[in-house]
């Protein structure tokens, strides 16, 4: 193709033009101070007139021309009196925004395949309600922007929330994206919003297998447990020391009595069998589709109520264990694995 005829398609021009739109707006994003509490004043609330403000001045204007011309007293009335009405809105519409205190509260982790929920608090000091008061996800440039917006109404010296939703594409930690801040009470013929860069970050769990494999067997590992007594049709008992969560019908009461040591018993050879969950032995093609399988089998392991341990090249293994917190551990390490 020609350079004739490059330089005749319609984006060919427009592309320095935006490149240019991309850089100022990244530099003043980059300006923008990161915070997870921004107080709305004058020097970050910002307003322009919609289009159906511009729409109502060139309405005034055409009114007060007709009403030059022809002098018409009541023409000078209803064009004074629909400008008051224009500047009263001007200012309440800044001011619903203006004297607020947006707080974003620390994100809870989330799955690759989820959408992310951001909760903000919306303070309001002053003693009147703040109505229609809107917040969404500021899109990147050449991204759609995001489905809807949050609404919201602040009760005067009171607290509302919102709810702000983004889907992040990968695992890992994600800075929490620009947020917009937008009002248009009570007339709609003015825009106002702010820009907010918060500071928090959001950890992402690779999104767990839909349908994975059976979890792997567990493996013997002889010391797990003391061999306590050999019970009835051949099985082995074995004491540990207590666990949060375990049932009270298992703990040795006699030795609690003779030692004042908290103990519990594990029968039938669970206690000298454990699950390892092995990154090297998951079957599963691509370093994703592991991770995406050891998701899956740490999410089903800690539903059946079982122990398990984790195991990844070269990082630190995560002895088995249960629990809440183990299970957030391994999904942990699953995120940030490299």
């Amino acid at each position: 193709m020609s350079t004739a005829a490059a330089a005749a398609r319609p984006g060919a021009r427009r592309r320095p033009a935006g490149r240019l739109h991309q850089r100022l707006r990244a530099w003043w994003h980059q300006r923008l101070p990161a915070s997870d509490t921004l107080v709305l004043t004058q020097h970050n609330v910002y307003i322009l007139p919609t289009r159906p403000g511009l729409l109502f001045a060139a309405t005034l204007v055409v009114l007060l021309v007709a009403s030059i011309n022809y002098q018409l007293n009541l023409g000078y009335l209803l064009t004074f009196l629909l400008a008051g009405a224009g500047v009263a809105g001007m200012y309440v519409t800044h001011s619903t925004l203006r004297g607020l205190t947006l707080h974003l509260k620390p994100p809870a982790a989330v799955f690759a395949d989820q959408a992310a929920l951001l909760e903000v608090a919306l303070t309001n000091e002053a003693r009147r309600e703040r109505y229609g008061i809107g917040l969404r996800v500021l899109p990147e440039p050449g991204e759609a922007p995001p489905p809807g917006w949050a609404w919201t109404d602040v009760p005067a010296q009171a607290q509302a929330v919102a709810h702000v939703s983004f889907q992040p594409q990968r695992r890992g930690w994600h800075a929490v994206p620009m947020l917009t801040a937008e009002t248009r009470f009570p007339l709609g013929i003015f825009r106002v919003w702010t820009l907010w860069r918060p500071a928090s970050r959001l950890l992402v769990y690779p999104a767990p297998e839909s349908f994975p494999p059976p979890l792997p067997a567990p493996l013997p590992h002889p010391g797990q447990g003391q061999p306590l007594r050999q019970g009835e049709g051949g099985e082995t008992d074995g004491v540990r020391a207590y666990r949060r969560g375990d049932p009270l019908k298992h703990v040795v009461w006699k030795k609690v009595a003779k030692t004042g040591e908290l103990v519990s018993r594990e029968t039938g050879g669970a206690a000298l069998r454990e699950l390892w969950l092995d990154y090297l032995h998951t079957g599963a093609q691509g370093a994703e589709q592991r991770l995406s399988r050891l998701a899956a089998w740490v999410l089903a392991a800690e539903q059946a109520g079982l122990r398990y341990g984790l195991r990844l090249p070269g990082v630190p293994e995560l002895l088995p264990d249960h629990g809440e917190a183990h299970k957030r551990r391994c999904l942990e390490q699953l995120a940030l694995y490299r």
